[in-house]
This record gives C-alpha cells, sequence and structure tokens, in this order.
C-alpha cells in the first residue's frame, strides 16, 4: 500500500469519527425517502435532551400533503393531535381528503439526556406531492430546562447539506410513485 493510500485512508477514518456525532446529534428521521403516493412509516429519533436536561415534550409540524397521520402511543407519555384543514385537497387511496392533522404532541417521560428513544406516526404520502421534492418536519423539543428547535429549513435554491444548519428540521426526500 503507498503512503499516499494509507495517508487517505488515514483521513477518511478521522473525519468520520468527528463527522458522525454531528450527524447524530440532532432529531432525524429513520428513512429519509419514500414515493409520493404511498404509506410512510415516520420514525423521528430523539438523541439527547437538552444540554443535559430530559426531554419532557416532542412537537412536530406535519407539511401539506403528508395525511392520515395516526401517532402511535408511549408507555409513560400523553398524546395529543391538532387537527386542521389543509391548504388544498389531497387524494389518499383514492379519495379527497380536506382536513386532517397538523401537529402531533407526545409530553410526558421524561426522557434522560443520556438516554435514546423514538416517536412514530404511520400516514400517507399523498400522490399531490412532488417527486424529487423535500418535506420538512419542524420539531420542538421542550425540556425540563430549555428547549431544542429543529425547525430551520434550508435557503431557498439550496439543499439541506448545503445549508448546515445547526438546527436543522428533519427531511423526506420523495420518490416517484411506485
Amino acid at each position: 500500500m503507498s503512503i499516499f493510500r494509507a495517508h487517505s485512508r488515514a483521513i477518511v477514518t478521522l473525519a468520520a469519527c468527528f463527522l458522525a456525532p454531528a450527524a447524530y446529534s440532532h432529531v432525524s428521521l429513520q428513512v429519509k425517502t419514500a414515493p409520493i403516493d404511498s404509506s410512510y412509516k415516520a420514525v423521528f429519533r430523539v438523541p439527547h435532551g437538552c444540554k443535559g436536561s430530559p426531554t419532557i415534550k416532542i412537537r412536530i409540524r406535519i407539511p401539506e400533503g403528508v395525511v392520515g397521520v395516526k401517532p402511535q402511543p408511549k408507555a409513560g407519555w400523553s398524546l395529543e393531535t391538532i387537527k386542521g384543514d389543509y391548504a388544498k385537497p389531497h387524494t389518499r387511496y383514492g379519495a379527497k381528503v380536506t382536513s386532517g392533522v397538523k401537529e402531533v404532541v407526545w409530553t410526558g417521560g421524561p426522557l434522560l439526556d443520556e438516554h435514546y428513544d423514538e416517536f412514530v406516526f404511520v400516514s400517507y404520502l399523498s400522490g399531490e406531492l412532488t417527486p424529487g421534492s423535500t418535506l420538512y418536519f419542524p420539531v420542538v423539543q421542550e425540556c425540563e430546562q430549555g428547549v431544542e428547535r429543529w425547525i430551520d429549513l434550508p435557503s431557498a435554491g439550496k439543499k439541506a447539506a448545503d445549508d448546515h444548519s445547526d438546527s436543522p428540521a428533519p427531511g423526506l426526500k420523495l420518490l416517484p410513485k411506485q
């Protein structure tokens, strides 16, 4: 093996070690791609509290075009869904829907800073959504002391990976209908 190859591998390994914690330091989606006009199970991973403080509430805003939302209850947490009208009608399994869940809120815990948990709902991605675009799910993580707002959206014309936000909203890349 040449010295160049050995150095290159060492640099890649070091970069992976330093960048990996940053990639998992915020609330994120387990599955980051899904086809439109299909069911989607959203699993939000919460890897920590707020600067050491336990998490006591997770709020997830549901983007337009995500319909039929059914959140999964969690032991030790209360569950609330906030419903409202959609900006326009959407199709779900061939039927038009005009209103539904706009926000899901889990309250309880606490989820200690040194623990990890997941918050889940099932939904349907409307056929009216645009393949190739990304849907963002702004999340507010409330803690006993402090709040983390995972609500930043990419600047116009940029991808989330290019924006380097400290508080990115979890994103779902939409694929063509299958």
